[in-house]
């Protein structure tokens, strides 16, 4: 394969010898609502600082997700207008609250005392505001620059708490060039940062593994099988992850460190393809059993893809291998269920894109927002490394049809 490098293990590559490699894929293509006077870019400006203005970003007891700028985004890329925007955060807004003061400010002395402490999120976005405007002259990048990628440990390499809303959070600021988004992302890194840094900044948890495939699916099928994780939870839901980590940390970590990156471009693209495969080839038909975790595996993978142009080189193959710790804990946490490409139909039926952006745009669940990601991640997918066997579309088409919420 032309430009394929050799293989060098990747504890050797990440902790001493070599230098950082570049995941060297095109930038997406920036949305210039700030600027744009038009009315459809003009309208979502307005609604994305009137959502971070009127309604705080953690809400229900500080455990969901304000979820409005990744719907807003995502149906604007995928063609809304104006109306539909304004019906958007209408609707949206129905489920949000207010910012509440947190317990103190926090400032550039000891703005890292209080990380992880989600009753902070209003302090942290007010600091990284004041950090904006007095020291980077309303330069977000510059913000982001400092206090994301800055410091021992940065917190870019902890974006995959929370369900790694922060990293889609992220990835939307840059896709939009938006500076309410960005300090949100901060504010969310931030207030909601756990555990799950350290295995990126301590460079001891990367090891050889006992196993090892260059192939995201194949390790993903091989855990499938793995009578080791057999027993361990009773049920599928999101607190398993905390508890994953507590019972069988070294077999997480095994999986972890087995994802060769040999080529990494290469596997970035196979990660984006299992990561949709996670989330609709997993799912038998007849079932409709769309899993509201394994979404946010095709959601953080579309995150990353927008990010790797833009954040240093030095981050590049840590913000996957966070991806991909964060897909084996999903994977894990809802008791591994089977993935066949078989249950994805190749019949198109003359389906197109177009028809699996009007049913992301109007059809019955236009105002889900984690559906209307999913169409919209797997369609850059499909843009970002070509789509000739239609593979990408078919699994678009029987997700927006075959779709009757999550489970």
């Amino acid at each position: 394969m032309a430009g394929f490098l050799s293989y060098v293990p990747l504890v050797n590559r990440l902790v001493g010898g070599e230098a950082p490699r570049a995941i060297d894929v095109a930038p997406i293509k920036v949305q210039n609502i700030e600027t744009d006077a038009d009315k459809r870019p003009r309208t979502l400006k307005h609604l994305l600082r009137a959502n971070h203005v009127n309604h705080s970003i953690l809400y229900h007891d500080l455990q969901y997700d304000n979820h409005m700028a990744h719907i807003l985004c995502s149906s604007y890329e995928l063609g809304a207008q104006a109306p539909q925007l304004y019906d958007i955060y209408e609707e949206e807004s129905k489920t949000l609250e207010p910012w509440k003061d947190s317990p103190s400010e926090v400032s550039e002395a000891d703005w890292r005392d209080n990380l992880g402490d989600r009753r902070y999120q209003r302090a942290y976005v007010d600091f990284f505001e004041d950090m904006m405007v007095m020291k980077y002259k309303y330069d977000w990048k510059q913000v982001i620059e400092e206090f994301m990628f800055g410091g021992k440990q940065p917190l870019i390499n902890g974006l995959i708490s929370s369900l790694g809303h922060p990293l889609i959070h992220l990835g939307y600021a840059y896709e939009f060039d938006n500076r309410e988004l960005a300090i949100e992302a901060l504010s969310l890194a931030s207030s909601t940062h756990n555990y799950l840094h350290k295995y990126i900044d301590d460079s001891s948890y990367t090891t050889k593994s006992t196993i090892s495939s260059t192939s995201p699916s194949e390790l993903l099928t091989k855990l499938a099988n793995d009578s080791r994780f057999d027993g361990l939870f009773d049920e599928a839901k999101f607190e398993n992850v905390d508890a994953l980590f507590e019972k069988a940390e070294p077999l997480v970590l095994e999986y972890w460190n087995a994802w060769e990156l040999a080529n990494p471009v290469e596997q970035f693209r196979e990660s984006q393809e299992a990561a949709i495969e996670l989330l609709v080839a997993s799912v038998p038909p007849g079932t409709h059993s769309y899993n509201f975790f394994l979404v946010h595996v095709l959601t953080t993978s579309h995150a990353v893809r927008v990010l790797l142009p833009f954040v240093p080189v030095k981050f590049h193959i840590n913000l996957v291998r966070q991806w991909w710790l964060l897909t084996l804990a999903a994977y894990i946490a809802v008791l591994r269920p089977k993935v066949d490409p078989d249950y994805i139909p190749q019949d198109l039926k003359g389906r197109s894109w177009n028809y699996v952006e009007d049913k992301a745009l109007n059809g019955r669940f236009a105002k889900d927002a984690h559906y209307v990601k999913a169409i919209r991640s797997i369609r850059e997918a499909a843009k970002t490394w070509g789509d000739v066997h239609d593979r990408f579309l078919a699994a678009a088409v029987r997700f927006a049809d075959d779709f009757e919420g999550w489970w």
